[in-house]
């Protein structure tokens, strides 16, 4: 009878502390699973602020296809899970494989400019505003976005010196700020 005791306890504790060592390779499978779903990792940090829709979310441009608005009638389509690309922490989203070879082959051209924040609101006022990926404008192959069709208006009255300013204004933020209402 002793002898059965201690064999049962000691399979209990076998079985106990193999139940840790299974928890622990949860998160990794885990994280695997989740770097599987994508369609690449580019890697990489924001060193600037990204527009999300709720901070510490990873969705860029509300998911939207960046290559979208450079190719065919320029119209923006919403991309699909199946095709995202990870680049700087954030995931961007795209209609089709090809596109999202494309924003991995040049990430930087597709991404839009501050980080998808207002174009405007960074360039007249050095403030953080969401853009809206309906309300756009690409201006010398980069790709703006704007607050609003009102907000928009009062950036094409001075494109190139709100661009100026917004070239400078933007560095300064730092990659943890977010819009807040």
């Amino acid at each position: 009878m002793r002898k059965s005791l201690f064999a049962i306890a000691l399979m209990a504790t076998v079985a106990a502390c193999g139940a840790p060592a299974e928890e622990a390779q949860t998160p990794e499978v885990a994280e695997a699973s989740e770097s599987a779903g994508l369609f690449a990792d580019l890697g990489g940090e924001a060193a600037n602020p990204i527009h999300t829709a709720t901070k510490g979310d990873t969705l860029a441009v509300s998911g939207y296809d960046t290559v979208s608005y450079f190719e065919g009638d320029g119209v923006p389509v919403e991309g699909s899970e199946e095709f995202t690309v990870r680049y700087e922490g954030f995931d961007y989203r795209f209609a089709s494989a090809e596109n999202a070879e494309k924003f991995k082959a040049e990430p930087a051209k597709y991404a839009p400019a501050y980080g998808g924040y207002c174009a405007w609101a960074i360039g007249a006022n050095d403030a953080l505003a969401p853009g809206d990926p309906n309300v756009y404008e690409i201006v010398d192959g980069k790709l703006y976005l704007n607050f609003n069709e009102s907000v928009q208006e009062n950036w094409q009255k001075d494109i190139p010196g709100f661009i100026e300013a917004g070239d400078v204004n933007y560095p300064t933020h730092s990659a943890d700020e977010h819009f807040t209402d």
